[in-house]
């Protein structure tokens, strides 16, 4: 008789130092099924799927495999028990083709490749309904793309139990539905599989069963058809959270910045953004959507005077800022805040404490030869308060903290310097719930002061509660900004793939209700 489970894991522990990263777990994977797997922060999911990847070894506590205990030294290891991870960050080599990146692990050396492979591929993706090209380079693939190839290649080496790791983080309503799709015909031929996601609406729509873990303890495993979202929510964190996110209401005012006949190349000089027009009022949220790679990164480095522009204006209260560095444009008392995508490579100095971190804006303020280390230390003492950053101490260098700490003392020190306009890109992406609500007040409040915000977001439901305006890119272009309170995940998800474009007239009149004609003159009020 086959077991019940095809993995379990019982009594994992698992420390770093002195940091209890997994207490005493006991978690299974039915045959068959769907898990979430749920948890703050920190709260030891990723660590605990390391250990049936292969990546790490738990300290104590037994894995079964289809009800026989095994040992998992190494990813072959995890290889030949049939586990198959599909990271967040994909480990895919850039300049190999598709077909490439699947055989680079799973043929034997030699002379000849046979050419029956790319028969093989192209049955499999056939059969779960994936459409790949396996001639195709990692390097021009959409993320889509890559993240199929990704599931292609554990199925091709035999897995029958996949872990996700927040599969669904950059994709479009429209891809997350195709992916859910195979997914569930996955479970159809037997395969069982775990997904880690922070989206709650995504749990309720894809999983048989959620397991939740807290602090690197196990809480308690729910049949999905049986709870709701404000359940899950209180079994993560302890305690009950509202999960409205409030669009707060301000008087109108004059644009801060304004963006005319925008054009900026990338790293590879291909146009990123393509003759882009709009404005940002204080008192105003304007979300950026958009598939990643589609120019996001690149407008928000142009604005904050980290990457030349090839055309246009930014306007910032009524100077044009092009080919200011950021230095000057803090001379000359702007007050902009860029919160960047890429945290550690471009937001912080990794090496540095919290403090040295809050200190890097400020340095230049200081009398005299030292730096005022005692406010230092108040600003970082402030932000770890007040954004509940968990850390051993103030002192504590950022690479020793988890992304979503790095992400808070980020945001903690841009908004404590004051800014009127705050550029921020993904600012919740890796945080938990409690963390992503904490976040979103914050903004929030600065929103009621005055201060203009552009928020490039991920999560279309985030972006359509929060902001006031969004404005959706695809291939550099802007496809229309629209009100967030009259248009639709679908409408939105269509926009960033570039199936609706409402500078096409003819488009213009399927959704005219939610479409906002922009007049970019200086101090033009949208004609709404």
């Amino acid at each position: 008789m086959a077991a019940e489970y095809a993995i379990e894991l019982k009594n994992i522990n698992k420390s770093f130092g002195s940091v209890a990263a997994n207490k005493n777990i006991s978690i299974g994977l039915r045959r068959g099924e769907i898990l979430a797997l749920l948890g703050e922060n920190g709260s030891g999911k990723t660590t605990l799927m390391n250990m049936l990847s292969g990546i790490y070894k738990p300290d104590s506590g037994s894995i079964f495999v289809d009800g026989e205990e095994v040992l998992i030294n190494s990813p072959e290891d995890s290889k030949r028990l049939g586990i198959g991870m599909v990271h967040q960050h994909f480990k895919l080599v850039e300049k190999f083709s598709a077909a490439d990146n699947i055989w680079l692990g799973a043929e034997k050396t030699g002379l000849f490749l046979k050419k029956s492979r790319y028969k093989k591929i192209e049955e499999m993706a056939s059969r779960f309904g994936f459409e790949i090209d396996a001639s195709k380079l990692v390097s021009n693939m959409s993320v889509s793309e890559k993240q199929t190839l990704e599931i292609l290649k554990v199925l091709y080496y035999g897995a029958n139990i996949i872990i996700l790791d927040e599969p669904t983080a950059v994709l479009t309503v429209q891809e997350i539905r195709k992916l859910f799709s195979v997914l569930r015909k996955m479970k159809e031929d037997g395969h069982s599989i775990i997904i880690i996601t922070h989206k709650l609406d995504e749990v309720m729509d894809i999983s048989d069963r959620v397991a939740v873990l807290r602090k690197g303890e196990y809480i308690d495993t729910v049949n999905t058809a049986d709870t709701n979202q404000q359940q899950l929510t209180e079994l993560m964190v302890g305690k009950k959270i509202d999960l409205n996110i409030e669009r707060v209401k301000t008087e109108k005012k004059l644009p801060l910045l304004e963006i005319r006949d925008l054009t900026v190349n990338n790293d590879e000089n291909a146009v990123a953004i393509d003759h882009v027009n709009f404005y940002i009022r204080g008192g105003e949220i304007l979300g950026v959507a958009g598939i990643a790679g589609c120019g996001q990164k690149e407008l928000c480095e142009a604005i904050a005077g980290l990457r030349p522009v090839q055309s246009g204006m930014i306007i910032h209260e009524g100077e044009n800022i092009i080919g200011w560095t950021p230095k000057k444009i803090i001379e000359k008392g702007i007050s902009m805040s860029f919160i960047p995508e890429d945290r550690l490579g471009m937001g912080l100095a990794p090496s540095l404490s919290i403090i040295d971190n809050m200190l890097l804006k400020k340095y230049n303020d200081s009398k005299g030869i030292f730096v005022d280390r005692v406010q230092g230390k108040a600003d970082a003492d402030r932000v770890i308060k007040e954004l509940s950053v968990v850390t051993p101490s103030a002192n504590t260098p950022v690479r020793l903290l988890s992304g979503g700490n790095v992400q808070k003392v980020l945001l903690g020190r841009e908004i404590s310097s004051g800014p009127n306009v705050i550029v921020t890109a993904y600012p919740v992406r890796g945080l938990d719930i409690n963390s992503s609500y904490a976040i979103y007040d914050i903004l929030n409040a600065e929103k009621r002061k005055g201060t203009g915000i552009l928020f490039v977001g991920e999560d279309l439901d985030v972006l359509l509660a929060l902001c006031d305006k969004i404005m959706v890119l695809c291939h550099g272009k802007v496809m229309g900004i629209v009100h967030a309170h009259k248009t639709t995940k679908e409408e939105l998800g269509l926009m960033m793939t570039g199936a609706l474009d409402y500078n096409d007239e003819k488009a213009f009149g399927i959704a005219k209700d939610s479409r906002i004609n922009e007049k970019t003159e200086a101090g033009g009020e949208p004609n709404e």
